[in-house]
Order: structure tokens, then sequence, then C-alpha cells
């Protein structure tokens, strides 16, 4: 096991720059999960790790060691990636061994490894088959089983559930989250899946056209995002921004009741986005004292089973709500919505940033 440290690290294609000076420390044994649409560097970072991509400029150091110099099979680092990269023509137990082999490991060394980590990815019976005889999740346990058994410091994962349907997706979630509680080793997983990041990582560095907007563990990130992008795209459905200004105590919003300013406001005045999840939204019989509370025509209803969400109309502004599932509701009904004023988010509508701090609940 080992730490992972970047500093400052810059990576350009000819002239285009596509990472921008990132820096991030990651500790020994922690699962850290880089997030972020297509496009946002996570891959390319993860990759420069590997040993794959040269660094432009920076450092990169895992455990005492600087390493951004080295091949990467001196990197004691293990892959796996979004396709399965197994072959075809061997059996489980060959393609486990693949790399064992290529290092010349005794072979009761290489027998006791394949089989232990077998075990624990539930191979065992599945050892004499080839990869066309398995389905997608057993295949990606294979490559997985592949990168256990050559006891690296550091476990890099490169959006590897991309290929599974739903179903199968959750179930390797589950496994994965699982390993890393048995081995301890350092993980650093890749997705563009917010669902992934949240119930996988111990931290989620959220990123954006090749810089870093938030490092922070799933609750933080999800309850007080640090921009309008991380609380937009962390969060399904996403948050609702309603535009509006802070003038005389109060947010005022175009066609909308004003809102008593909010304590922790960082701004005295000036044009904001107010954010509420629709987790915090609810479909409300009454107006409690001191919440954000707005009336809005229902437009639309998706059961969920425990709740439905509800899309409403507020003035000309949709909303997601959230409604208990035992309420009955129509479109074209109007319905109060309503959240707890600690539940806001207020964000400068030029720079985008938070500019009320509250506590991760």
């Amino acid at each position: 096991m080992a730490s992972v440290t970047l500093s400052n690290i810059v990576k350009r294609f000819d002239r285009t720059e596509v990472v921008h000076g990132i820096d991030l420390a990651i500790s020994d044994g922690e699962f850290v999960v880089l997030v972020g649409p297509s496009g946002c560097g996570k891959s390319t970072t993860l990759r420069m790790v590997a040993g794959l991509e040269d660094l432009t400029s920076g450092e990169i150091r895992i455990g005492d060691r600087v390493v951004d110099r080295l091949e990467p099979k001196d990197r004691n680092i293990a892959m796996v990636f979004q396709n399965y990269a197994i072959y075809p023509h061997m059996t489980v137990h060959k393609n486990i061994a693949f790399g064992l082999r290529m290092a010349k490991l005794p072979k009761a060394e290489e027998e006791k490894r394949v089989r232990e980590a077998a075990q624990i990815l539930g191979l065992t019976d599945l050892l004499d088959r080839r990869p066309a005889q398995l389905s997608g999740g057993q295949r990606q346990r294979v490559a997985i089983g592949r990168a256990m058994v050559r006891n690296p410091a550091v476990f890099l994962f490169d959006e590897p559930l991309s290929n599974l349907d739903a179903q199968l997706r959750a179930q390797m979630r589950l496994e994965i989250k699982k390993l890393h509680q048995t081995l301890g080793t350092t993980v650093i997983y890749v997705t563009h899946d917010q669902v992934e990041a949240m119930t996988l990582a111990d931290r989620i560095v959220v990123m954006r056209d090749g810089r870093i907007e938030q490092i922070g563990t799933p609750t933080e990130v999800y309850r007080t995002p640090a921009s309008m992008f991380v609380a937009r795209f962390i969060g399904s459905p996403s948050m609702n921004m309603i535009p509006g200004r802070v003038e005389a105590g109060e947010i005022r919003f175009d066609g909308l009741p004003p809102l008593q300013r909010p304590g922790g406001l960082e701004s005295a005045g000036g044009a904001v986005f107010l954010g509420v999840r629709p987790d915090d939204l609810k479909v409300a019989a009454d107006r409690p004292a001191g919440a954000f509370a707005i009336e809005a025509r229902v437009e639309v209803i998706e059961p969920l089973g425990p709740d439905t969400l509800v899309y409403a109309l507020a003035g000309s502004r949709e909303l997601v709500a959230k409604a208990d599932s035992k309420v009955t509701l129509h479109r074209g009904d109007v319905v109060t919505l309503v959240a707890d004023s600690g539940a806001l988010h207020v964000f400068d509508a030029a720079t985008e940033q938070t500019l009320r701090r509250q506590e991760a609940r």
C-alpha cells in the first residue's frame, strides 16, 4: 500500500492544455474517485499516474518515490480498464496468472496467488472456463483478479463498469467496495457516473475542464457543493436553480415571492442563484414558519416506489420536488413546495461559487 501525491500536474497535447496544474494528495489505503463529464481530464490524469501518458510538468509520487519518469511496470500499480482486456483463448486461471508468468514467479507462489484471488472474487468454480463462457460481470472480475495477484501498491480503475447493464453495475459496485475493504489497497477510480462516485468513494474529486472543482467526502460534496457545477453534477435529479437578486435583506425573484435573506450569506447584494435539491423540496400541506415555501402547478409525476418525483411550474420556472407516494397528485394540481431554510444554497451568478457556507448534514 502507498499514498499518491500529485503536485501541479499539467498535461498538454501539442499547444492544447487539457490538465491545468492539479494538486491532489491521496492517503495510504484511501478510495478516491475522480468524477466529471467527458473531456474533463479525469482519465488523462489517471493515465499519467499509470505512466501511460507523460506529464508536461509537475510531479507524481507513489509513497516516497517520484515515479513520473518511471515505466508503468516499475511503478507498482495495477490498472483495470473499461474493456476487460482478457485473452479469449486462455482460461480464467491463465488470464489471472498471465502477469505472474511474465514476471517468472515460482509456480507454487503463482498458484497460491491465483487461488486466493479467485476465492475472494467468487471465481474458484470458473478457473477452467474461457471468457466466452462468462458473463460481463464475471469477465470484469477476471480482469480485477489479474490486477490483484500482482499485490500492487495502488489500484487504478478507468470506468470499469461502463460496459455492464444497470443490475450488473450495482452488483459490481458492491463487490469492488467489499474488495477494497478486504485488501485495504489505495484505489484511484475514474467514472462519469455520480452514483458510482457517491457509493464507492472515501473522497470524491469533482473535475471540470481539466481542473478540480471540489474535493470532499460524498456527504460534503452533496450537501455543501462549492459551485453551481458541482451542485448540478452531483445528485439526480439535478439541484433546482432559481435566479434572483439580494436586495434589502431579501432574495427577490421575477414573478415569485421574495425570500428573507438566509443566514450565513457571504454577499451583501447582487445577482445570485438560489439552489435547493429535489430531496429537500417537499410537497407539503402547509407553510411552516421560517421555511422556504412556494406555490406551483403540477406538470409531470414520476412514481419511484417510496417517493414520487413532482415536476411543477412556479411562475415560469420548472422545479423538481418530492412527495410521499401515498399522496395522490394529478397534472394541474396547485401544491405548496416547502424546504427548510438550512437546505438552501446561494451561488454568485457571476462566479458560480457558493456564497453560503453550511455544515454537511
